[in-house]
């Protein structure tokens, strides 16, 4: 094969699409593990379906030592779920995705904040978005009677002493990113792909003559001894799985890397009582020590045309990397490269590990009183505990946890995988596009012209291109796309992130 797509996730669908719109001859091959694609993080319960513009994300707007209000992450992360919309558009436009967007839906995304110092960070915070063109359509309120018009079940019951505020960006999307994924896929098929299932990627070797040789374990009950498959070029794009088969690449690029397994959990609501009343992704502030994937918010989700609220996450663990993963997943991950990695985390986040046991154990009662703190009326009876979907974070050689995702390519270019999570699905094309800088430079040239066609906003950032008159957003597919390593804390005198963080892709 030209190229082998290891996971039938978004990041590969994605890819798929991409490939096969600048290189329509080459032959492409989707290996997936499970019986059908995008069932781990791309299915629509494993993640919160937030189309990530940082609208409504605090953590991406930290608080500087004087005061000021930091928007260069936000407007990366603004910039590049726009090229994942130009994309997907230009695909709807052409016919290669069904007209009306089925997956997605329009969701205003809201922050809500109280307490007085919470109130004066977020009026500070908008008056610095709204002076950027891509959020001059947010609008702030602390009257809380116009926050009960835009979120009733918010303010519904609330007491009147304590300061509230909210923003309001009417433009934000819910996206169910597993009927996404199996809509590209039937695209890639379309063009010549093949979408294989039950097959497991259990080994790659480097081939003398270029490439590599993947062996691929048949997983059907039935199914026969595996076979082996050569392909001049791989992604790993498996999640959760992704770090185990860069590490048995043996590519130098991948040593030290190490992953912390995190799982989650939402209390879903579905009587249509409620939901007619919420339609908005409503996002608040952490508590102290928890990580920017905790982040409480309460979301309308829209998944096979049916609406429904979840509340979340409740954080958990699990030394699985994958939802139907093995319990000895994190141990064989470990390697004498990333040992003192994954030990300079465990000294260096006491707390999280606090936090962490503490959201395992909590109950019943404390997951309501954390719901009721964002819906005062909200009712026990009324909701579903859910679990979602596993992620695993990145550990750096440096031994830094990081919350965002990290993009690994081999120095020839001939493989490259995605490790980390949050905001992966909402940047995934432009995540691609910086694989394809990085691993293709020498067909860029060639390729641009399309890729102009598909995204024209990459005007500009592509080798021998110009920026259109007045400019291209900042930012753009090559620059930071993840969460990074922001630490969110609950406690009104203290800024958004550590002072010490180290902010990295």
């Amino acid at each position: 094969m030209d190229v082998a797509l290891v996971g039938g996730g978004i990041m590969s669908a994605t890819l798929a699409a991409i490939l096969s719109s600048v290189e329509p001859t080459w032959t492409i091959r989707v290996l997936e593990r499970e019986g059908e694609p995008a069932t781990e993080s791309s299915n629509a319960w494993n993640n919160a379906g937030t189309g990530h513009a940082a609208l409504c994300e605090l953590n991406y707007t930290p608080e500087r030592a004087d005061g000021s209000i930091d928007i260069s992450k936000a407007v990366v992360i603004n910039d590049e779920y726009r090229l994942s919309r130009e994309l997907w558009d230009h695909l709807e436009r052409s016919g290669r995705l069904p007209a009306g967007s089925p997956f997605l839906s329009v969701t205003p995304h809201m922050t809500f904040v109280r307490g007085a110092q919470n109130v004066d960070y977020l009026r500070r915070r908008h008056r610095a978005l709204a002076a950027h063109p891509s959020f001059a359509g947010m609008q702030f309120s602390d009257d809380p009677a116009q926050i009960a018009r835009w979120a009733p079940l918010v303010m519904e019951g609330r007491g009147t002493r304590e300061p509230v505020a909210a923003t309001y960006a009417p433009e934000g999307t819910d996206v169910d990113y597993g009927a996404l994924t199996l809509l590209l896929l039937d695209d890639a098929r379309r063009r010549g792909a093949e979408v294989r299932t039950h097959a497991e990627v259990t080994r790659l070797k480097r081939r003398r003559e270029g490439g590599w040789r993947l062996t691929v374990k048949d997983r059907r009950w039935n199914g026969g001894e595996g076979s082996t498959l050569d392909a001049r070029f791989v992604f790993v794009g498996a999640g959760g799985g992704a770090l185990r088969l860069l590490q048995r690449s043996g590519i130098r690029e991948a040593k030290g890397y190490a992953g912390f397994p995190i799982s989650g959990q939402f209390l879903r609501a579905t009587d249509p009582a409620l939901t007619a009343r919420h339609q908005a992704k409503v996002y608040g502030k952490a508590e102290i020590g928890a990580p920017p994937m905790s982040v409480p918010h309460l979301d309308t989700r829209v998944v096979d045309g049916r609406a429904s609220i979840m509340f979340g996450p409740y954080a958990g663990w699990s030394m699985k990397f994958l939802k139907s993963g093995s319990w000895t997943d994190l141990i064989r991950s470990v390697r004498p490269d990333n040992l003192w990695p994954m030990v300079l985390v465990g000294l260096r986040n006491v707390g999280l590990l606090k936090y962490l046991i503490s959201e395992v154990t909590a109950g019943r009662t404390a997951r309501l009183r954390a719901l009721q703190a964002f819906m005062p009326t909200a009712r026990d009876r009324d909701w579903e505990l859910i679990t979602a979907g596993q992620r695993v974070q990145v550990i750096a050689p440096d031994g830094v946890l990081k919350f965002g995702t990290e993009l690994i390519t081999a120095a020839d270019g001939s493989i490259g995988g995605l490790l980390g999570a949050s905001p992966g699905a909402s940047t995934a094309v432009a995540t691609m596009v910086d694989l394809l800088q990085r691993c293709f430079p020498d067909r860029l040239a060639a390729w641009t012209p399309t890729l102009l066609d598909l995204m024209p906003t990459l005007a500009g950032q592509l080798p021998g291109t110009r920026a259109p008159r007045g400019g291209v957003p900042a930012g753009g597919p090559a620059t930071a796309a993840g969460e990074g390593d922001l630490l969110t804390s609950g406690d009104p005198d203290v800024s958004l992130h550590a002072p010490d963080a180290a902010v990295r892709r």
